[in-house]
């Protein structure tokens, strides 16, 4: 069973989330057990190496993670997240796709591997909800 009963339903909860929607990140697809997340990579994103910077990552990760975690039970709050930076980003997007690992009766697990729009592997975000 999920919480939400339509993507526009989860995009208009997750409106609240100011941080997520100044960055431009977006909730493209919702099903029963994964969604997909997206961003624009902006210049604003980049470190002074030109590099995409790791919290823009990261904050893609979490998008995603909060979306799939309340999908499932609403409300779920991160207990513990980590994030592995596989490579860098050489695409004009990212994309996270979050799908279920685990879902427990007080507790789910989330993993979300993060690429960008050529195909190449960025980071791999996995975090624990606490159903509330």
């Amino acid at each position: 069973m999920t919480t939400f009963e339509s993507i526009e339903e989860a995009r208009e909860f997750f409106n609240g989330d100011k941080f997520a929607a100044k960055l431009g990140i977006q909730l493209d697809e919702l099903g029963e057990d994964y969604c997909i997340c997206s961003v624009e990579i902006k210049d604003d994103f980049r470190n002074g190496f030109g590099a995409v910077m790791g919290g823009a990552i990261f904050t893609l990760g979490d998008f995603a993670f909060a979306v799939m975690s309340n999908q499932l039970h609403k409300l779920t709050v991160g207990l513990q997240v980590s994030i592995n930076y596989l490579s860098g980003a050489k695409g004009e997007k990212l994309i996270a796709k979050a799908t279920v690992r685990k879902d427990g009766r007080t507790t789910s697990v989330i993993n979300v591997d993060i690429t960008d729009d050529t195909g190449r592997e960025v980071a791999q975000f996995v975090g624990t909800g606490y159903k509330m």
